[in-house]
């Protein structure tokens, strides 16, 4: 394997599949069977999952919700959102932990970083939920960091899009697709990749990143293998 530990990032958009809101079961599926063939190869993965398929935190000035709070409602959703796929996980019968950086005993474990590791030392995989903890700071930070607290080889993003082009491939067909990009490439073109927070953590930190479609079945252990798919930067 090209790697061996991962730490990938999922959007909870993607979760919603078709739906206009929510979770799409049949979505919850297909991602835990791909997790479930990375960890038969060997991969110790941890996952960061966002919430923006139930709430998103930067939208709450627009219903009359102070910053923070929204904040806090994201990160709640993403703890719903590891709940579900925690559970999918499990029903294939791979090992789960959820870990969430705000404090809630009966439905998670409190985030420390050794025994995180040694979760994934064991086989487990482990969810990272409620972003980082703090308002103000994504769910790509909280990914940036949590790979960067671990040791993973790498951050995947997994998205919609089959890796980073010149522009919005969904807006223009005419966009150029890139197989390599450098941390300064991005920079100086400022393509859309994490937001700046969390692409500097990963810069000065010397980790990967990998943007790929994680809607497409396989691409998951596929990239494991080596296979040039997404785009990677590095």
């Amino acid at each position: 394997m090209q790697y061996k530990r991962v730490l990938l990032k999922l959007s909870g958009e993607a979760l919603m599949g078709s739906r206009q809101y929510g979770l799409d079961p049949e979505k919850l599926k297909q991602y835990a069977a791909d997790i479930k063939s990375a960890v038969d190869l060997g991969i110790e993965l941890a996952l960061v999952i966002g919430g923006g398929n139930i709430f998103r935190g930067k939208d709450a000035s627009e219903i009359g919700i102070d910053k923070v709070q929204g904040d806090h409602m994201g990160m709640l959703a993403t703890v719903i959102n590891g709940l579900a796929l925690q559970s999918s996980i499990e029903n294939l019968g791979i090992y789960t932990r959820l870990i969430s950086a705000v404090r809630m005993d009966q439905i998670a474990e409190p985030y420390i970083r050794r025994r995180a590791v040694r979760h994934m030392e064991k086989g487990r995989v482990i969810i990272f939920g409620a972003g980082t903890g703090n308002p103000y700071f994504t769910t790509d930070t909280a990914a940036a960091l949590r790979a960067i607290e671990i040791n993973a080889d790498i951050v995947m993003k997994g998205t919609n899009v089959d890796g980073i082009y010149t522009t919005d491939p969904r807006k223009e067909p005419n966009a150029v697709k890139f197989d390599q990009l450098s941390f300064k490439e991005v920079y100086e073109n400022k393509y859309e990749v994490m937001d700046l927070t969390a692409f500097t953590l990963c810069e000065e930190n010397k980790k990967p990143i990998m943007v790929f479609d994680m809607n497409i079945a396989g691409n998951l252990v596929r990239i494991l293998k080596g296979e040039a798919i997404g785009t990677l930067v590095s």
